[in-house]
């Protein structure tokens, strides 16, 4: 698909060029000669940002310029980063500011149209005849509204199923999947296994939610341990999406299982910060630079996500470079003497086999060991756990006690069936009801 949009023609009144669509180039050289020719405008309009205004010197190099980190923004909010007119936004979002400031992002409409077009690169296509539950949250974060956008621009029915909404509990999402005949969802990947738990607690069984094509996911790192859980479980393939707010969708999987990156319309470079050196590709921090961003431009913005992103062959025959992401700088703890991040322990719980019903976990890293328990619904849990820390010892190199835990105990299933619609605060009581219980749930 290719649409209008051009930063550079937009803010100067001129005719707007086309969006590159997949098969517009057949080679990396020509990838990268697309790449290199939208640098120059997009470097052009950075310099209508205030921010960058005090950065970035008419013609200079992109391989001069500084990185931008995510306190850039946040030093910048509200709109220090805007490159256009404030009439001519369409959207603004920005992260839960958890730490001080949240860290702004605004889009144009057809901006919107480039968001849409990347959300719907997916090799289990949406369509008129889909209907799709975005399990997403809503709010001020961009993911929701951009996959509610992008579906129904597809043609396809919407259910706005908000995770963080207390209007859709669980019950009520196992309900819709099943009465509403839902063939695509959009979620994080443990959104997936708690939908399994909340049918389990209903009596519905996984297998009759026949309608289902694919699960669309993203919002968290995710083994391929995991990953093969969930499909085994669900009985449909698992469509992962890698991104982020201030830029939407940067990737997703290729037919073959690899994520590709989609350097066509976003600049990757990789930042080694023990050297400082930047390189157009290897294994350190991911360093982006949007090529059609109007509303707020980024250059060289520094995700901080540790990647490996390599232009390399791949069977699907998409020429764009594949990306493996490897979590976020800073995560992970030191067991005896070994970096231990949640993805290889995942690896490590999912490889359990399947007739062991484990669906959820938790460990703790103390210094000298690796404690580990999950949820096992059935008769073999005392053998999962001796098979899991034997595993833990042996690949990961640590200590492992681990445990199992009856069901329930680290998502209590109540939560899971609950008949929650609505919390509201109640202002008027009758003169023998207790005024402490100030918040109706129901």
């Amino acid at each position: 698909m290719t649409v209008a949009l051009d930063a550079e023609s937009a803010a100067s009144g001129r005719a707007p060029g086309a969006l590159p669509a997949i098969g517009d180039w057949k080679t990396f050289d020509e990838l990268r000669s697309l790449q290199r020719e939208r640098i120059g405008p997009t470097l052009r309009h950075a310099l209508h940002s205030p921010f960058y205004a005090e950065r970035l010197e008419a013609g200079q190099e992109l391989s001069t310029v500084g990185l931008t980190g995510k306190s850039d923004l946040r030093d910048s909010y509200p709109f220090g980063m805007l490159g256009v007119p404030r009439e001519r936004l369409a959207s603004y979002h920005e992260s839960s500011g958890s730490t001080g400031n949240p860290t702004p992002a605004y889009f144009t409409e057809a901006e919107w149209t480039d968001l849409a077009d990347r959300f719907v690169r997916k090799t289990v296509p949406l369509g008129p005849q889909d209907t799709m539950l975005v399990r997403i949250p809503y709010g001020l974060v961009l993911a929701g509204h951009m996959a509610h956008w992008a579906a129904m621009r597809g043609g396809a029915t919407v259910v706005p199923g908000d995770c963080r909404s207390l209007a859709v509990p669980y019950s009520r999402v196992v309900r819709v999947l099943r009465d509403l005949e839902v063939t695509l969802t959009w979620s994080t990947p443990s959104e997936c296994l708690l939908w399994v738990a909340a049918a389990k607690a209903a009596g519905v069984p996984v297998g009759s939610f026949t309608s289902l094509r694919a699960l669309y996911v993203a919002g968290e790192p995710m083994s391929n341990a995991r990953r093969r859980r969930i499909e085994e479980i669900w009985g449909v393939p698992v469509i992962e999406e890698y991104g982020c707010t201030e830029v939407g969708p940067l990737g997703s999987d290729c037919p073959y299982g690899r994520m590709h990156f989609w350097a066509d319309r976003v600049l990757p470079e990789i930042y080694d910060p023990e050297t400082g050196e930047i390189a157009a590709e290897g294994a350190g921090q991911l360093v982006i630079t949007p090529l059609y961003r109007e509303a707020m431009p980024l250059v060289r913005y520094n995700l901080e996500d540790l990647v490996e992103l390599r232009y390399e062959d791949c069977p699907c025959g998409w020429q764009l470079p594949t990306v493996r992401v490897m979590g976020r700088l800073g995560h992970g703890y030191t067991v005896a003497g070994r970096r231990i991040g949640q993805i290889q322990v995942e690896e490590m719980v999912y490889r359990l086999p399947a007739s062991h019903g484990v669906l959820f976990w938790r460990a703790r890293a103390e210094p000298d060991r690796l404690v580990v328990e999950f949820e096992a619904p059935g008769p073999d849990g005392a053998a999962a756990a001796v098979s899991l820390a034997a595993s833990v010892e042996a690949e990961l190199g640590v200590p492992c006690v681990a445990g199992a835990v009856p069901q329930g105990t680290l998502v209590p299933t109540a939560l899971l069936a609950e008949q929650l619609d609505a919390m509201k605060p109640r202002k008027l009581f009758g003169p023998d009801e207790d005024w402490g219980q100030a918040v109706v749930r129901g």
